[in-house]
C-alpha cells in the first residue's frame, strides 16, 4: 500500500527561522513553527546608525530546534518515520568566520560577544569602502570577475564583508581558517560534519555573491585577493572550488541531530540556498516570469533558459546556472529596502505614542501598553486605508526609496533616501503614499534594467508578506509596472520551496520541476493594471527618474 512521504522546510528570515512540514505528495502544509530570534529582538550586537547588523549562531541553532521539535510534537508515528529529507534556506550574503572545523568562532571561547566574529547580515552595509575596491580592482584585471555579478560587486556579499572584517579585527582574523555562507553552514551543521574544506557549498550563494564562476576555475586566483590586500593571502586555499546545487544531497542527518529532533539519520539534508531563490520555487517560478519576494527588503528572481551567447545584464545580482532551478540559468535583482521602509516611516509616527503616552498618569500601566500595541500595529492599516483615497500625485510630494542604499540596478549603497515636495497640506497618509510610490518606481526601474537588457518579462508572481496583505500596495505594484501580478497561495514558499529540493535530494521526485508540479499551492489572486493609473503613474515615474539622477550626482559629489 502506498505511503506518503515528507519533507521539513527549514526557512532563516532576518528576524526568525519557521519550519514547514510538508506532504511530498500533495503538497499538504501540515504543520509549521516560527522562533524569533532572541538575542536579534533585543538589539543585541546591532548598531542601525552605523549600518551594522549581526546575528549570533545560537539564535540559528535554538531556533532550528525549537521549531522543528514544534512541528513534530504529537504527529503520529507514522509521519515522522516517513520524513524522507530536510531543506534550508537562509538570507544572504550572510557569511562567518569559522575553524578548521567548521564551527562559528562566536561559538568559541574569547569571541561569545565579539559581534565580527558573529554572522554578518546580508543587510550589514559596514564593507561599502571594500566593495568600492573590489569593483575598482575588478575593473582593472585583466578579467572581471565580476561579470556575472551584475558587473558591480556590492557591500551586502562575501568577499567585502569578510575584507573588512579581516581589516578591522585581528584576533578573528588570526582565528578564521575559512568563511562559509549560512546557508551552508546549516546543512553542514545537521549532518554532523566536522572539515570545513568537505563542506558542499551551494551554487545559488557562491555564484552570486563570492565571485565563484565555472569559467574561472572556481573562485579568482590567489593573486588577486592578494592585489586587493594582501592579508587574503593564503585564505582562497581554505575555501572552495566546486559548488553544488540543492537538489544535491549534503548529506544525512547526523546521530547527534537524529536523536534531538526524534528522526531517523536516514534523512537526507540538501545542499542550502538563499531564500529568495527557493521562495521562487516555493511561488511556481516560470521562465521570464519575475518573482518578488517582497519583505523587508526585495529579491527578484528570473529563470530563462541557457544559451551559447548569453547577454551578461549589467547591474544586477548575478546570473548564476542552476541557482534557482538546475539546467536553467538564474537571475537575481532587488530592493535594499521595502517593507523596512515603511517601517521606518512607522516607527517615526510611533515615537509620541511610545514615550509621550507611556509617561501618561491617566492611565494605568497595563493599559498604556495595550493601547500602544493596538495602535502601533494598526498604523500601516490605517495609513493604507487613508492614502489610497489620495489622487495620484496631486498634492505634490515625491520620495527616493533610498533609505537602506540601492541594491539594483547598479548597487550603491552610498545612496540616501529623500522626500521631497512637502508643504504645509502635507499628511501622514500623503507622505506614506508617495514611499508606497517610490518603492513601486524601484521596482519598476529593475523591470526596466531587464527589458532593456533584452531579457523579456511576461508578467510578475509576488510572495511574501506584503504581497499577501496589502491589496493597497500590490495593486499600485501592478499599475506602475503595467503587468498581472499573481500571489502564490502559499504563505510559507521559501519553506515550500525548501522542501521541494529536499524532497528531490532524497530521491523522490528526479528532478525539482516534478516537485513544484506535484507540491505547488497554486495562487490566490491576481491583480490586472488599471490603464487609466498606469498612465498617471507613468508621468510621475518620469519626475522620479530626474530626482534620482538629482541626487545621485549630488551625493556622489560629496563623497
Amino acid at each position: 500500500m502506498h505511503q506518503d512521504n515528507y519533507t521539513i522546510g527549514i526557512d532563516f528570515g532576518s528576524d526568525s527561522v519557521r519550519a514547514l512540514l510538508i506532504n511530498t505528495d500533495t503538497g499538504e502544509e501540515l504543520r509549521s513553527s516560527v522562533h524569533y530570534y532572541k538575542r536579534w529582538s533585543e538589539g543585541k550586537y546591532c548598531d542601525a546608525s552605523k549600518n551594522q547588523f549581526r546575528q549570533h549562531p545560537l539564535d540559528y541553532i535554538e531556533g532550528l530546534t525549537t521549531t522543528i521539535n514544534n512541528v513534530l510534537n504529537n504527529v503520529v508515528e507514522e509521519v515522522r518515520k516517513n520524513i524522507v529529507g530536510i531543506g534550508v534556506d537562509t538570507t544572504g550574503s550572510t557569511p562567518v568566520a569559522v575553524d578548521k572545523f567548521g564551527t562559528p568562532l562566536a561559538l568559541l571561547d574569547g569571541f561569545k560577544d565579539n559581534p565580527n566574529a558573529m554572522f554578518i547580515l546580508w543587510k550589514d552595509h559596514t564593507a561599502v569602502r571594500e566593495a568600492e575596491e573590489i569593483n575598482d580592482l575588478c575593473r582593472r584585471w585583466k578579467e572581471d570577475y565580476s561579470k556575472y555579478s551584475g558587473g558591480i560587486y556590492s557591500s551586502e556579499w562575501f568577499w567585502a564583508k569578510i575584507l573588512k572584517i579581516s581589516r578591522e579585527d585581528a584576533m578573528v582574523y588570526k582565528a578564521a581558517h575559512s568563511w562559509v555562507e549560512h546557508c551552508d553552514w546549516i546543512p553542514f551543521l545537521l549532518t554532523g560534519c566536522t572539515d570545513v574544506l568537505r563542506m558542499k557549498r551551494s551554487r545559488c550563494a557562491a555564484g552570486h555573491k563570492a565571485l565563484w564562476h565555472a569559467s574561472f576555475g572556481g573562485l579568482p586566483p590567489n593573486d588577486f585577493f592578494v592585489a586587493l590586500d594582501p592579508i587574503l593571502d593564503g585564505l582562497r586555499d581554505r575555501m572552495f572550488t566546486e559548488t553544488y546545487t540543492s537538489d544535491i544531497p549534503a548529506g544525512n542527518l547526523s546521530q547527534k541531530w537524529a536523536e534531538k529532533l526524534g528522526l531517523s539519520t536516514n534523512v537526507v539534508v540538501a545542499v542550502g540556498a538563499f531564500d529568495a531563490h527557493m521562495g521562487a520555487v516555493g511561488g511556481q517560478i516560470e521562465p521570464h516570469y519575475l518573482t518578488k519576494i517582497i519583505g523587508t527588503s526585495t529579491c527578484d528572481i528570473l529563470v530563462a533558459e541557457k544559451t551559447a551567447n548569453a547577454r551578461l545584464v549589467q547591474g544586477i545580482c548575478g546570473q548564476v546556472d542552476g541557482s534557482v532551478l538546475p539546467g536553467m540559468m538564474g537571475l537575481e535583482a532587488g530592493q535594499s529596502a521595502f517593507g523596512d521602509l515603511y517601517a521606518w516611516y512607522r516607527n517615526l509616527l510611533a515615537w509620541p505614542i511610545k514615550h509621550v503616552l507611556a509617561n501618561s498618569t491617566l492611565i494605568d500601566r497595563p493599559k498604556q501598553n495595550q493601547i500602544i500595541e493596538e495602535t502601533v500595529d494598526a498604523i500601516i492599516t490605517q495609513l493604507s486605508e487613508a492614502a489610497s483615497k489620495e489622487p495620484i500625485g496631486s498634492s505634490g510630494e515625491l520620495t527616493l526609496d533610498w533609505m537602506n542604499g540601492r541594491r539594483t540596478p547598479d548597487a550603491n549603497q552610498y545612496l540616501k533616501g529623500a522626500i521631497t515636495g512637502l508643504n504645509l497640506g502635507s499628511t501622514a497618509p500623503k507622505i506614506f503614499r508617495s514611499l508606497v510610490e517610490s518603492s513601486c518606481f524601484g521596482a519598476k526601474k529593475i523591470v526596466d534594467r531587464f527589458i532593456s537588457e533584452g531579457i523579456p518579462i511576461k508578467g510578475v508572481i509576488a510572495l511574501g508578506g506584503v504581497a499577501k496583505k496589502s491589496t493597497f500596495i500590490m495593486q499600485m505594484m501592478a499599475d506602475v509596472l503595467n503587468m498581472s501580478i499573481k500571489v502564490a497561495s502559499s504563505d510559507q514558499t521559501c519553506a515550500l520551496g525548501a522542501g521541494m529540493f529536499a524532497a528531490t535530494a532524497a530521491g523522490i521526485y528526479d528532478d525539482v520541476s516534478q516537485a513544484v508540479e506535484k507540491m505547488g499551492s497554486g495562487f490566490d489572486r491576481i491583480y490586472i493594471p488599471n490603464m487609466q493609473n498606469v498612465r498617471a503613474y507613468q508621468v510621475l515615474y518620469e519626475k522620479y527618474g530626474d530626482l534620482c539622477n538629482t541626487m545621485e550626482t549630488h551625493i556622489m559629489k560629496q563623497i
